[in-house]
């Protein structure tokens, strides 16, 4: 029997390089077993919700990113969060067994406040958001979570709700999930921070040729290295890190070139970049296609969502009885 996997992406806009080679590279290699990857525009609430959003259009966006990069509808469930009721009906109830101060220990709470300045994150819904990924997790009775080491304490905490749930209701109906931990690098961001939307540092997906091109060309690179005669320290240089993941076989001259001064910054840059479009250009020409094919999208994700209900609903019904609330 398949191993059973969730995992999922909050839809707050286009997918970037960063999210190609972590997760995305990790989803195609788990679609061959009974795997379910989510769009969660219920999780993109609990930092968007001042107002009418984008969410609808970025889901689309999405699916493309998806499909353009390699998954396949035929082998892995795509669904959207919010069109199977049982995510939310199931966090409302985990909500009621889950103490605050488990919710008020995770490492990541005060992290993100401190990082997403400038929006209202003091609510119900983004304290509680945890809460939210152990139901999405749980509802399916998923038993390996594909995440990055950073959401191991979510991870934990569904595992500790899981074992709460148990203990008060004398029931045994869901697994407790396994981290699947993402093998990739962690790209670096056109300023050298780490690849994110809100650092506005990312090469997207759906980037043309040109605009990858003129993004690189102002890249940051060993700030040490002012003029051309300067030698350079390539370990510190976000584009040879980048050369690392896409011009392999030349990382060892482009090393020694960096060091001794025989090329600038310019060239090297020039070098990598058409390297990094020869990667991408496939991923391009799939998402190029799938834009013009709204009408299947929608009959994938409808697909999907039927497919989630089905266990969705089964595994809600054992709640529902081990709680006592239907007989």
């Amino acid at each position: 029997m398949a191993t059973r996997v969730l995992s999922g992406t909050r839809p707050t806009g286009k997918l970037h390089l960063g999210h190609l080679l972590g997760a995305l590279e990790n989803y195609k290699k788990l679609q061959g077993q009974d795997a379910f990857f989510m769009i969660a525009d219920l999780h993109a609430l609990t930092t968007d919700n001042e107002g009418k959003t984008d969410v609808a259009a970025n889901v689309f966006e999405i699916v493309i990113d998806y499909l353009a990069s390699g998954l396949d509808p035929e082998k892995c469930t795509m669904f959207v969060q919010s069109e199977v009721l049982e995510h939310a009906n199931l966090a409302l109830l985990f909500s009621n067994i889950t103490p605050l101060g488990w919710l008020e220990r995770n490492p990541t709470y005060k992290d993100q406040i401190a990082e997403l300045k400038g929006k209202e994150l003091h609510t119900h819904g983004f304290l509680g958001y945890p809460v939210l990924q152990a139901a999405d997790i749980a509802i399916y009775k998923a038993e390996k979570v594909p995440v990055g080491e950073d959401q191991l304490p979510h991870l934990e905490l569904t595992r500790e709700i899981i074992r709460r749930f148990h203990h008060l209701y004398k029931a045994n109906i869901f697994p407790e999930p396994e981290a699947v931990l993402t093998q990739a690098p962690k790209v670096p961001g056109l300023d050298g921070r780490k690849m994110s939307k809100s650092y506005d540092n990312c090469i997207y997906l759906g980037d043309s040729r040109e605009t990858v091109v003129k993004k690189i060309k102002g890249m940051m690179t060993d700030p040490a290295r002012k003029l051309r005669e300067d030698k350079g320290n390539p370990d510190i240089c976000p584009v040879f890190y980048y050369h690392k993941l896409f011009n392999k076989e030349r990382v060892e001259g482009v090393a020694h070139e960096c060091r001794n001064a025989l090329r600038g910054c310019v060239d090297c840059k020039m070098e990598m970049v058409a390297k990094l479009n020869e990667f991408l250009d496939p991923v391009r020409e799939r998402r190029e296609s799938w834009m013009k094919k709204k009408t299947e999208i929608r009959q994938i994700l409808d697909k999907g969502a039927r497919r989630a209900r089905e266990v969705a609903s089964s595994t809600y019904r054992q709640v529902l009885q081990a709680m006592g609330l239907v007989s």
